[in-house]
């Protein structure tokens, strides 16, 4: 999943009651033990093979956490890693997990500040405890400070939901996410907005809800996107920062390593409106184009190979569209029968990628 929207960086003020004091630690034994846990978790984080290493994109995320905390910034560290499913998550000690399937919104960053500053993971965990093996339990914690790296997507929703918030506990997330958004010069309109998108793109999954990561821990209700309307509208509606371009820019050295992610899922009809979604921010970006494409070319359904070609050619009109689309344009005709086209595609991909490792299969598989 790919980033609708995001925003810019500053300084705002956070006024709200029961929140931890900035430099908070932890007094209690469990607690303490909890975020020795989540430390040494975090250590680990730091040498994945997934984490994604780019400083533009991780001082963006720092800069919109820190001006989304103010005086929390010092106790916040993001990584950014690249698990193509919608989630983040925040440890009670500060660290704060980003998925590349999600990369956007201070409002799912404030969200999720919010469960660190109203300590909700430590709630969890006293109540988690209480009900299983303690020795169990602490392993579990161990995995769920790691699920960006753990592995396949039904052991993640396994983790993920041991460690999920009540409805009142996400009720309260949402509230100090979107005010610490006001706060800090975002359009609060967003908040509701991304929870719209992410459910219509969840409804256009073949994928089971009870091996969604995101629904694991994050219920998705009418009645929240109801209150989150109204509170938005209350703390200035569409006014605020939004700031496409600067996250595209930002962005732009991973764009095709996240597109390439979010097909690898295959979950086309998902894929499909993510891209229809971000082609209303920019309908002239031939990447994008070239990403509709694809879905419709490895999906084949009736009709597909139609509508492949169809969004080939809006990403050439683009003019920046990249070399691959002609690879593409040459497979498709291919399967339709149209060899001249196949032909006339090839040597366009030659042309602009002479030094392609797949040159020769694809001319192999020319007639």
């Amino acid at each position: 999943m790919l980033a609708r929207t995001v925003f810019a960086e500053g300084t705002p003020t956070l006024q709200a009651k029961g929140l931890v004091q900035p430099g908070y630690q932890p007094l209690d034994s469990d607690e303490r033990g909890l975020w020795a846990v989540m430390e040494h978790a975090e250590n680990e984080l730091k040498n994945s093979r997934f984490l994604i290493r780019e400083g533009d994109v991780n001082d963006y995320i720092h800069g919109i956490n820190c001006r989304l905390a103010a005086q929390y910034c010092p106790s916040v560290r993001s990584y950014v890693l690249r698990t193509p499913y919608f989630n983040a998550n925040m440890a009670p000690n500060g660290m704060m997990q980003v998925w590349t399937g999600l990369l956007q919104l201070a409002a799912i960053l404030g969200h999720e500040t919010g469960h660190y500053l109203r300590r909700h993971t430590i709630e969890r965990w006293r109540d988690a405890r209480s009900k299983t093996n303690f020795s169990a339990f602490l392993g579990l914690g161990l995995a769920a400070a790691g699920v960006g790296y753990l592995g396949p997507a039904a052991d993640l929703a396994v983790v993920a939901s041991l460690f999920a918030f009540s409805r009142e506990q996400e009720r309260e997330a949402d509230e100090i996410g979107l005010s610490l958004m006001a706060d800090a010069g975002y359009s609060p309109a967003a908040a509701p907005e991304v929870w719209e998108q992410m459910l219509a793109e969840f409804k256009g999954s073949t994928a089971e809800r009870d091996k969604s990561v995101l629904f694991a821990t994050h219920p998705l209700p009418e009645e929240r996107l109801a209150t989150l309307r109204q509170q938005a509208a209350a703390r200035g509606g569409e006014s605020g920062e939004r700031g496409q371009k600067t996250f595209r820019a930002k962005l732009a050295t991973i764009r095709p390593m996240l597109i390439a992610d979010e097909l690898a899922l295959r979950q086309y009809g998902r894929s499909e409106i993510v891209f229809d979604q971000l082609l209303t921010e920019d309908s002239n970006d031939g990447l994008l184009w070239y990403a509709k494409g694809e879905v419709y070319r490895l999906r084949n359904g009736d009709g597909d190979a139609d509508r492949a070609l169809s969004a080939y050619a809006s990403a050439l009109r683009s003019g920046s569209s990249p070399p691959e689309v002609h690879r593409s344009i040459m497979l498709v005709e291919l399967r339709v029968g149209s060899r001249d086209r196949a032909h006339e595609a090839y040597n366009a991909y030659a042309k602009l990628k002479p030094d392609a490792p797949d040159l020769e299969m694809l001319h192999a598989l020319l007639p």
